[in-house]
């Protein structure tokens, strides 16, 4: 099951920084387990929405050429207070190091303005036909899906 943990892009300054927002409902399936009479959004999905948001920063900032862009590592990793629903998750996102293959981000979420999670994360990203040559249609089938789901979630603003 693939979860969308960035419900909109709200600014995005290509090759620097990305803002989005999740905003958690009720109705979010996950969260009658976690936890019966106190439902919040489970950590590893607060870490996860600041690896969508990173990713779309890469994708956009690189000009979607790459079709996977994967979590590698997490570092310094806080989570200082819980999301619940009605809430909204505010997700910043700034580059740190670029490489060849890597980058690696500084991301924050915050709830109501105060921090509810922050890490260091590093994603890797490639292409499948870099392993599998014979997926050079998947690549492009891939890319075209982000570049659609991008411009629904930034809805052809304008960068910063």
């Amino acid at each position: 099951m693939k979860f969308s943990l960035v419900d909109r892009i709200v600014a995005l300054e290509p090759g620097k920084s990305i803002t989005t927002v999740k905003n958690v409902s009720l109705a979010e399936e996950y969260l009658q387990d976690h936890f019966p009479g106190f439902p919040v959004l489970p950590g590893v999905m607060m870490v996860e929405s600041l690896v969508q948001a990173s990713a779309w920063l890469l994708r956009h900032s690189e000009d979607f050429r790459f079709s996977t862009i994967l979590l590698k590592q997490a570092k310094a990793l806080k989570f200082n207070n819980f999301v619940t629903p009605g809430k909204s998750l505010t997700v910043i996102s700034t580059i740190h190091k670029i490489d060849d293959s890597e980058c690696t981000f500084k991301g924050e979420g915050t709830v109501d303005g105060q921090s509810a999670v922050s890490a260091r994360i590093t994603l890797h990203r490639f292409n499948l036909r870099d392993r599998n040559p014979s997926l050079v249609k998947s690549d492009e089938q891939l890319i075209a899906h982000l570049r659609q789901q991008f411009s629904h979630l930034w809805g052809g603003a304008t960068s910063t």
